[in-house]
């Protein structure tokens, strides 16, 4: 389930975002208070976990994104149809 794993990588990456608060729904930078820093590093945690590259076009439209449309990118990345 790629939005269980990115939820995990949040929280692992991120322990100041409230964990109740990541749903698909959410905005990084808006909801989860992410500033770009945190940004980078779940981009960089995200490419690990899922052995994908991030392009830097995108990576820069992380903190404006929900997490379901980063889920969605992971699973056209990964041909991953699961949340």
């Amino acid at each position: 389930m790629v939005f269980e794993k990115l939820k995990e990588i949040i929280a692992n990456e991120v322990p100041s975002v409230d964990v109740d608060k990541i749903s698909m729904d959410a905005k990084f930078a808006e909801d989860l208070n992410m500033d770009s820093l945190d940004v980078v590093q779940i981009v960089m945690a995200v490419e690990d976990e899922f052995g994908i590259e991030v392009p830097d076009d995108a990576a820069e439209k992380f903190a404006n994104a929900t997490v379901g449309d980063v889920v969605r990118e992971i699973q056209k990345a990964t041909g991953d149809k699961e949340d």
